[in-house]
């Protein structure tokens, strides 16, 4: 009896997500509440303590994480600067990053979303033709090179509009059903969505593998 239980903590250590995961998702969720805060109060108009607040944390760990002000400021300025450290991540808590970033926007307010911000500070075709060349730099070329495998460019993009659809559509456009959607249910259907992608599709004639197994529980305890 004890034996079966030393091996069910074992197994539950080993699917246990490490603390730094749990960092990863605070910063994540930090710098998508600064780039809607700075889209819309600008920098003089945003404070550390708002940002904070927006994610539920101690404006110290902003300090902590970032430096300074300015330097999230920096961090947070282009629509590509937000996606890099996918390049980073390591591809097993990439639907982390990503659900972080989407669950990270401020819950309250009229916040334009940065992507909007962007098309409304310039001419559509440079607005337009600069969001491409950002998503074209992080997307089809930096993560597919990481993902491998067939299609990997296609998977990365598709990854790219699953996570911008539903920014939008959460911030700017909100339906009803997203904007009542408690965070965990919406994250579990974000997560299958993401997952999916991480990997290639089952070619024509290929068992399709089953869903969840040999996984781990990768929500945070």
């Amino acid at each position: 009896m004890t034996g079966a239980h030393d091996d069910e903590a074992s197994k539950a250590a080993a699917c246990r997500p490490a603390h730094r995961r749990s960092a990863s998702r605070t910063r994540t969720a930090l710098r998508a509440a600064a780039a809607f805060r700075f889209g819309k109060y600008g920098y003089e108009g945003t404070s550390v303590r708002d940002i904070a607040g927006d994610v539920g944390v101690d404006a110290a760990l902003v300090y902590r994480y970032f430096g300074s002000k300015e330097a999230l400021f920096n961090d947070v300025t282009g629509t590509g600067k937000i996606f890099e450290p996918l390049l980073r991540e390591p591809v097993e808590t990439i639907p982390d990053w990503l659900c972080a970033l989407l669950l990270g926007a401020p819950k309250d307010g009229d916040f334009p979303h940065p992507v909007m911000s962007v098309l409304r500070s310039s001419g559509r075709d440079e607005a337009v033709a600069r969001l491409r060349a950002d998503f074209t730099e992080v997307f089809t070329k930096g993560l597919a090179s990481r993902l491998g495998g067939p299609d990997a460019d296609l998977r990365a993009e598709l990854l790219a509009a699953w996570m911008l659809g539903t920014s939008l559509m959460r911030t700017e456009i909100r339906p009803p059903a997203l904007l009542a959607a408690p965070d965990a249910a919406l994250e579990r259907y974000l997560r299958a969505g993401i997952e999916v992608l991480l990997g290639p599709a089952p070619q024509p004639g290929e068992e399709t593998p089953e869903a969840g197994k040999g996984q781990c529980d990768t929500e945070e305890h």
